[in-house]
């Protein structure tokens, strides 16, 4: 990504035995991978306390729900006093309030994405990529820290969201980009999909930490995951090689991207890249050169994708941070379950969320098409989360069962258009494999599906004060929307693929 410091981290100094000639590039590029991935685990980590600690800042409904299961009846009782809430969320608006805590970090998160991603593509990775997880830690410290300062004041705590939104806005162009330097094209989507499960299991790091020390004191699940975020900070400070030029290496997304066969989206549009090209090119110097911010949404792909995913990370996002409040004030199989307990099971839609990236991942190499991917992903989804709704309540396994169905499509296409998708258009052949342009692209397609992300959890906080049933729709909605904003590129693909006769399908047709 950045030539300009051509020397190693603090800790390949430290180590010698880790530079090369004594490891090779394959070593580098999975040690990249597994810092990147604990990154910006720690970072989904940090942000799941807010929706782990809902249910105890904000208003009880069920207090004198009746129990059907006995073994639960010491865990809630254990919890009864953090059952009363904490001002100013325990009020009659305090689902709003709380929502309103999520906008504020969401808003402010989406918009400092375009930036971060514009810088990211200007300045040292490694530094701007750590500068943004030791402020995200502090900051999350901070908020906790109103529990034993006693703040009772709404600003204090949207003040410190907005600041941390700021930071955490850093983490994902910065490692999308320095992952894309250092992986070719080949097994783009299985290699992304499995690296991308860093989200879910952040989010049930995060779940379980939080959850794990809840009965202490709600301050204790937000300094655990702020900790966790400062010591993964300095790890990579010390041993994350932004690129394979900082070690000597040739880049392995050079030769391979020159040779890779055309993108079905792209070779269908082959035509109007090469008419838009002299938009991107400057000279001898385009490989170095970065990408203009509105240059990077005229790429062809960029714009529906980024739609795309606003209203899919608008689902995603509104589980992540409501669904343990979901659990805790619905009833399954007659018994309202503990805070500690809603919030340790709502891991099971991450876990869902693991398998459907690495699934979708795998699927869309195998075919050849992300945003055919994509679709079937949204639409087999809204039936799931139907489901869910309707029958997730009559026990324990059908709650289990039909959230891990929900989490596998509802992520699937979320992680695929974040990793193999965003890779995939900031490095295509109307930037010349100008890997530069990575990060501008990630940011736009990331940021505008963040948009999506700050008004989920926003409307679900409102919205959840007239019945559930009105949250689902509003989700069942919106992934209908995102998949019609795939439709044409959808299509694009399909006729790119029965023309050259790929799939297996049309290849047994023309025998």
């Amino acid at each position: 990504m950045s030539s300009k410091n051509l020397n190693p981290p603090p800790g390949l100094n430290l180590f010698p035995s880790l530079k090369p000639p004594q490891k090779t590039l394959a070593f580098h590029q999975i040690l990249v991978l597994v810092i990147t991935f604990l990154a910006y685990a720690s970072f989904h980590a940090s942000r799941k306390p807010p929706s782990i600690v809902k249910s105890v800042l904000g208003p009880n409904d069920h207090s004198n729900s009746s129990l059907t299961e006995t073994n639960l009846n010491s865990t809630l009782l254990n919890s009864s006093s953090i059952d009363a809430g904490w001002a100013p969320f325990n009020g009659p608006r305090g689902t709003h309030r709380l929502g309103e805590l999520d906008l504020a970090f969401l808003s402010v998160y989406s918009i400092g994405m375009y930036f971060s991603g514009h810088v990211g593509d200007r300045v040292h990775l490694r530094y701007f990529l750590v500068f943004g997880m030791i402020g995200s830690g502090i900051f999350t410290i901070m908020f906790g820290l109103g529990y034993w300062l006693g703040v009772h004041v709404l600003g204090f705590f949207l003040a410190v969201q907005v600041v941390c939104g700021l930071f955490q806005s850093v983490g994902w162009p910065c490692v999308v980009a320095i992952v894309g330097n250092w992986s070719g094209k080949e097994k783009r989507g299985l290699i992304m999909g499995l690296w991308n499960s860093h989200t879910s299991v952040g989010n049930i790091v995060g779940s379980v930490l939080a959850s794990g020390v809840l009965e202490f004191g709600w301050g204790f699940s937000f300094v655990l995951p702020g900790v966790l975020m400062i010591v993964v900070g300095i790890v990579v400070f010390m041993f994350l090689v932004v690129s394979p030029d900082d070690l000597g290496f040739e880049s392995p997304g050079k030769e391979i991207e020159m040779d890779a066969e055309v993108d079905s989206v792209r070779s269908s549009e082959e035509k109007v890249e090469s008419e838009k090209a002299g938009l991107l090119e400057t000279g001898d110097s385009d490989s170095l050169a970065a990408i203009g911010f509105f240059e990077a949404w005229r790429l062809p792909g960029v714009a529906p994708f980024a739609f795309c995913l606003f209203f899919s990370k608008l689902v995603a996002y509104t589980f992540l941070y409501w669904l343990p409040f979901y659990i805790r004030h619905t009833a399954v199989a007659g018994v309202h379950l503990s805070h500690k307990t809603a919030g340790i099971l709502s891991t099971i839609f991450d876990m869902g969320g693991v398998l459907g990236g690495i699934l979708a991942g795998f699927i869309s190499d195998v075919i050849e098409a992300r945003a055919v991917t994509s679709i079937v992903f949204l639409l087999l989804s809204i039936p799931a989360l139907l489901f869910y709704r309707v029958y997730g309540s009559i026990s324990m396994f059908a709650n289990i069962s039909l959230m891990f169905l929900s989490g596998l499509l509802v992520n699937g296409p979320y992680s695929l258009i974040t990793t193999a998708v965003a890779t995939d258009l900031g490095t295509q052949t109307m930037v010349g494999g100008n890997s530069r342009a990575l990060a501008t692209v990630s940011a736009i397609i990331d940021g505008t599906g963040s948009v999506g992300a700050a008004l989920g959890p926003l409307l679900a906080g409102y919205i959840s004060t007239r019945g559930w049933n009105s949250v689902f729709l509003m989700l069942i909605l919106s992934i209908f929307l995102a998949s019609l904003f795939l439709i044409r590129v959808a299509r694009t693909e399909i006729k790119a693929k029965l023309n050259e006769g790929k799939w297996f399908w049309n290849s047994i047709g023309g025998h």
